[in-house]
């Protein structure tokens, strides 16, 4: 496995595509902000695919603090503190306004990070048209929860597609920033919390100490998750729908080391029923006892993904998960194909990475439709077809078993 691999500058603009709301610092990514050659034209207005399933969809921010635990990052801060953004089914129709993508200065400081902020105008990202409404009247009901968890350095808004397709389809979605580990999160009274555990990464000595870190990263998200259930469904919930969600049903689902800290969550968690990470490296090990046989499902790009590449936890943690479980990669899939960024990047005239050549709608598409047929499988008792084995409408998606 390659550990933060150093570019100091790039040149070409076909590397933009690949960066752009990308990981500040995970196994696959660059650490260097990436350079664009030069300005594209002027950026369309940007906005993400409609959600699939049945329901309207609801959307909320909490603001949660744990008491109970110093944020590792910065002590001085005081309490550990997260942003949840929670998206749910709701009923049709109420004139509730669309629920921002993210604020200006998020979108800001994650395109200065890569290099983008002369390419892609902060405005556009941030404008972004989604799909869900605040103040929408939840749907009647209990719903499965999803924790959802970003990669590394990625602020939890570039999940919003799936989140949205998710609740559509019948979820209480709760997607999670974790203090001090994005480019920039906004908080309450104005203040927007930086990549300090990005900075404290890259400044690790050599490998061993770099995966300690992360391995830091992913237990200390599975305790935000944990909290973040806590404060769900627990006694006064610190949401006010919370009658939403039915507690006996819940998965953690997350992106490159927020896949990492999917696992980490059912070790740590009894509660947590399953589980998908989307191509991230292993950073706690799943013990020989296994994940207690609940169902664990890998998701993640052919090219870095497949049995016998160079991140061995896959194999590793394949051999040890012990109840029902897949291993899925992607072909022309690249590292963030599982996020917003394939089909924003396209519609912002990025080029394309040649090393990733799927394009956004077949990311989303994919993506979507196998994290929601392991989540019906697992959490709504619904046999799905798609997941027992190669489907010819799905000729990217590669059904491994080493």
């Amino acid at each position: 496995m390659t550990i933060r691999p150093r570019v100091s500058t790039v040149a070409a603009a076909a590397l933009a595509a690949l960066v752009l709301l990308a990981p500040v610092a995970t196994a696959q990514a660059l650490s260097g902000p990436a350079r664009a050659s030069a300005p594209t034209a002027a950026v369309a207005a940007l906005g993400l695919p409609r959600p699939t399933g049945p329901y309207s969809v609801g959307a909320e921010v909490l603001h949660l603090v744990d008491h109970s635990r110093t944020d590792p990052w910065v002590p001085a801060a005081g309490a550990r503190e997260l942003m949840v953004s929670l998206h749910h089914p709701a009923r049709p129709g109420g004139a509730g306004a669309p629920a921002p993508y993210m604020s200006t200065e998020e979108a800001r400081l994650m395109l200065v990070q890569r290099g983008l902020e002369d390419v892609v105008p902060a405005t556009a990202v941030s404008s972004a048209t989604t799909h869900a409404r605040l103040d929408a009247r939840p749907a009647p009901g209990r719903f499965p929860l999803v924790l959802l968890s970003p990669g590394f350095g990625t602020p939890r808004a570039t999940l919003t597609s799936l989140a949205e397709d998710l609740a559509s389809r019948g979820y209480v979605v709760a997607s999670v920033d974790h203090a001090y580990e994005s480019t920039g999160t906004s908080f309450p009274g104005g203040r927007v919390l930086t990549c300090a555990a990005c900075d404290a990464d890259n400044a690790t000595p050599d490998e061993a100490a770099t995966r300690a870190l992360r391995k830091k990263v992913s237990t200390g998200r599975a305790a935000d998750l944990a909290f973040v259930l806590d404060r769900l469904t627990g006694p006064r919930p610190a949401w006010d729908h919370a009658r939403m969600i039915d507690p006996h049903r819940v998965a953690a689902v997350g992106h490159s080391i927020g896949g990492s800290a999917a696992a980490s969550t059912m070790l740590a968690d009894s509660r947590v029923d399953a589980g998908i990470n989307m191509d991230g490296t292993f950073f706690e090990e799943i013990p020989a006892t296994g994940l207690g046989g609940r169902p664990f499902m890998m998701l993640g790009t052919d090219a870095g993904h497949r049995p016998g590449t160079t991140d061995t936890s896959w194999n590793d943690g394949w051999k040890r998960v012990d109840g029902w479980k897949r291993w899925l990669t992607v072909k022309g899939s690249g590292h963030f194909t599982f996020t917003d960024t394939p089909y924003l990047a396209e519609q912002a005239g990025l080029p394309v990475d040649p090393t990733a050549p799927l394009s956004g709608a077949r990311s989303t598409g994919i993506t979507r439709a196998y994290v929601a047929a392991f989540l019906d499988r697992h959490l709504k008792a619904r046999h799905q077809r798609l997941l027992d084995g190669p489907t010819p409408g799905n000729p990217e998606v590669i059904f491994n078993n080493p």
